[in-house]
């Protein structure tokens, strides 16, 4: 029977490794702001299954759909920029992570010079015997919030 102080100390390690994926997805996506697609890759490794659901909507990308030319374009992508990250929850089990994060970005995205860029993010990492991966990358540019009208017009699209 586990004990109170094994408890403990299994939590402890868990908040360790949350923060360890905290920390890892700041600095990956303040690299991937600054247009730096090979700092990004190094520090996070995607799952086999890895889905993302862009900022800029349509159909989720699959991992198979991530070659090197698209990395490539997704360095050219963004530029220039810098991150502040925001944890709003962490969830954690022994296999799986949840985090929802506030990524606020000032960065030169496309043809656009520089802007803000705040993103309403949920990643969630999933632990292999290699380590954590990335599972599914879900965005939103909604942190100001948009009327009920704006949504319905989005909707149609």
């Amino acid at each position: 029977m586990a004990t109170t102080r094994d408890s403990a100390l299994a939590r402890a390690g868990a908040d360790q490794v949350i923060a360890g994926l905290i920390e890892r997805s700041a600095a990956a996506n303040a690299a991937l702001m600054r247009g730096d697609i090979e700092a990004y890759r190094a520090a996070i490794v995607l799952a086999d299954d890895f889905t993302l659901m862009s900022p800029f909507g349509g159909a989720p990308t699959l991992a198979r759909e991530m070659s090197d030319d698209r990395w490539e374009a997704m360095g050219r992508f963004f530029r220039n920029g810098t991150l502040e990250q925001e944890l709003v929850q962490a969830y954690g089990s022994p296999d799986m992570i949840v985090l929802v994060v506030i990524e606020r970005a000032h960065v030169e995205v496309g043809t656009l010079p520089a802007q803000d860029w705040s993103l309403r993010v949920t990643l969630v990492y999933r632990r292999k015997a290699a380590g954590w991966q990335l599972a599914h990358r879900h965005a939103d540019p909604l942190v100001k919030g948009i009327s009920l009208e704006q949504s319905a017009a989005l909707a149609r699209r």
